[in-house]
């Protein structure tokens, strides 16, 4: 008899265990539509506030108890061509589902411009992405398969090499050694398949564990994260991370442990790489992939509601040099130089972050902010007598407005990316974000940025106003965006006391729309580039903005994706 009562609680603790595991599905960073659907609906009050939406990708079913990630609102479910939604199997242990077909096609008129999309990269003309697949999970084991495909016709642009002579070319090097950041993808067409959203991972809800090739994002940005976003390919990676909060007596946890691998591009920083009597000025990276571990750990204080502090680390080493478990475990590394005979052990590139997030239901409303450190104090003393030293910071907010639909309301938001050093460089520089000395692919994979999309020295200020029903969104957005201040302050400094920075100006018209199974999104956005490139032909003192140096670009994002 105690047998099989033994027996007994053995199966129902495992059906338990195999129901509860089922949920383990994520929705790939940036999905078009519906991402920015959750944290919308939080705002509302409609959805768990503990959930952070600083580690990403979310994981809905979880977090949120929906059924179907791709239709939180159910309105596909009841109106639709087609819908086969989450199918069930070995009683209820199993599922398998169809994943969205995405289209995805952007459109540059004078020269590369846009961010945060992933394995598309910056180039003139026209360039497409297409990505679908299937999820399937069985007990604890789940596999995504979610592959991507890259076209652009990369056609040639007036770049920088163009305006500039030899001892610019020679500026431009010196910083861009430092980065594996190409200005064009080759010479012609570019075609690519990734791995993309996919991964291989068990489950335990709350704790997950796999190997992935998904799009990250840590901290709580929405235009930008410093440290991780989906500017840059998904690359490979082993994760340990939980797919809801972890609720504790003495508040909520999130978080995720991550190693991986980064890639180069294969490309120099501009396709002109001599000088003009035929002397190199790339100089070649080592030939090894790097190590890159990172830990995003998240805290919702259970006496503030609303309230999360997150802390972000990450290193960056040549596979090479990293032996010990130390150097492949590093997060217990000291920050202050003076305990770390003032430098690591081997060579590597450290990035630190602070973050908060505050939500406001009632009103609707939330406040967040993010500050990173590129290069640590030597001391508590040294980082109190100057905080500024090698900041960068990001300041957002947004705010839900009810009209007289029930189901309708106004979103404003504001958001400012600061990454340009401070004038503390002119005691001692810190260098710019994502370059490093040594390891000189910088803070990339396959030559894109994985932190803010805005590149090294770049400051943003956007602020955007959209009408919002449900899925439905029609806004418009107005943005000032300053290219590399770092490298104009170092290499083309003030001309008579004035600055000549590279500034775009750019208004945007975009918005979500949903049609049974089909769900569109568009951005439609004139930029004016003012003083582009630098070039300084026509120069005259009385005048800020360089004459005959504006240029106008058109960047258009139009896709579609097919729910099933």
């Amino acid at each position: 008899m105690r047998k099989t009562f033994y027996i007994l609680s053995f199966i129902s603790a495992f059906t338990f265990f195999l129901e509860g595991t089922v949920k383990a599905q994520s929705l790939p960073v940036g999905t078009p539509g519906l991402e920015d659907y959750y944290r919308r609906q939080q705002l509302l009050g409609k959805l768990d506030s503990s959930v952070s939406f600083t580690v990403r990708p979310l994981f809905p079913a979880t977090s949120f108890k929906v059924k179907d990630a791709f239709d939180p609102d159910t309105t596909l479910k009841g109106d639709n061509w087609t819908y086969l939604g989450p199918v069930s199997f070995a009683n209820g242990a199993g599922k398998f589902q169809v994943l969205p077909l995405g289209l995805l096609q952007q459109f540059n008129t004078n020269h590369s411009y846009g961010w945060n999309d992933g394995p598309m990269i910056p180039a003139k003309g026209y360039q497409t992405m297409a990505t679908g697949g299937l999820f399937i999970k069985y007990g604890p084991l789940s596999i995504q398969l979610m592959p991507q495909f890259v076209y652009a016709a990369n056609p040639s642009f007036n770049g920088f090499a163009t305006g500039h002579g030899d001892n610019d070319l020679k500026s431009y090097y010196a910083f861009y050694n430092q980065i594996d950041q190409p200005e064009r993808f080759g010479t012609g067409s570019y075609t690519k398949a990734f791995l993309g959203e996919s991964s291989i991972r068990l489950t335990f809800d709350p704790i997950s564990i796999g190997l992935s090739n998904e799009s990250m994002w840590w901290g709580p940005g929405i235009r930008n994260s410093i440290i991780m976003s989906n500017n840059a390919p998904g690359f490979k990676h082993i994760t340990l991370n939980t797919t809801r909060p972890i609720r504790t007596p003495l508040g909520s946890f999130e978080g995720e442990i991550i190693a991986g691998r980064l890639d180069g591009s294969g490309f120099t920083p501009l396709l002109t790489h001599t000088l003009s009597n035929g002397a190199e000025l790339y100089r070649k990276k080592r030939n090894d992939w790097r190590y890159f571990t990172g830990v995003n750990i998240t805290y919702q204080i259970r006496w503030v509601p609303g309230l999360t502090l997150g802390l972000i680390r990450t290193f960056d080493a040549y596979r090479k040099d990293v032996n010990t478990f130390s150097e492949y475990v590093p997060f217990f590394f000291p920050y202050q130089k003076q305990n770390t005979n003032d430098g690591d052990p081997i060579p590597r590139d450290q990035q630190t972050s602070l973050y908060a997030r505050w939500l406001f239901p009632k009103a609707q409303a939330e406040v967040y902010f993010e500050y990173g450190l590129n290069d640590n104090s030597y001391n508590f003393r040294d980082f109190i007598g100057s905080p500024e030293h090698s900041r960068a910071y990001i300041f957002g907010l947004r705010k839900m407005l009810p009209l007289a639909s029930q189901d309708q309301h106004l979103l404003f938001g504001a958001e400012i990316t600061q990454l340009s050093q401070t004038p503390d460089r002119l005691v001692r520089t810190a260098g710019g974000w994502y370059v490093h000395g040594q390891i000189t692919y910088g803070e990339t994979n396959l030559g894109q940025i994985m932190g803010a999309g805005t590149g090294s020295g770049g400051n943003l200020q956007s602020a955007q106003l959209s009408w919002v029903s449900g899925l439905k969104t029609l806004g418009i957005r107005f943005e000032r965006y300053e290219h590399n201040v770092d490298l104009a302050q170092r290499f083309f400094p003030d001309i008579n006391g004035n600055s000549r920075n590279w500034v775009d100006l750019a208004v945007a018209l975009q918005g979500d729309w949903t049609y049974k199974n089909l769900i569109f999104n568009a951005t439609i956005e004139g930029v004016k580039s003012l003083n582009y490139e630098w070039v300084l032909k026509d120069y005259n003192a009385s005048e800020y903005y360089i004459p005959h140096n504006n240029v106008f670009n058109l960047h258009a994002l139009i896709g579609v994706t097919y729910r099933f």
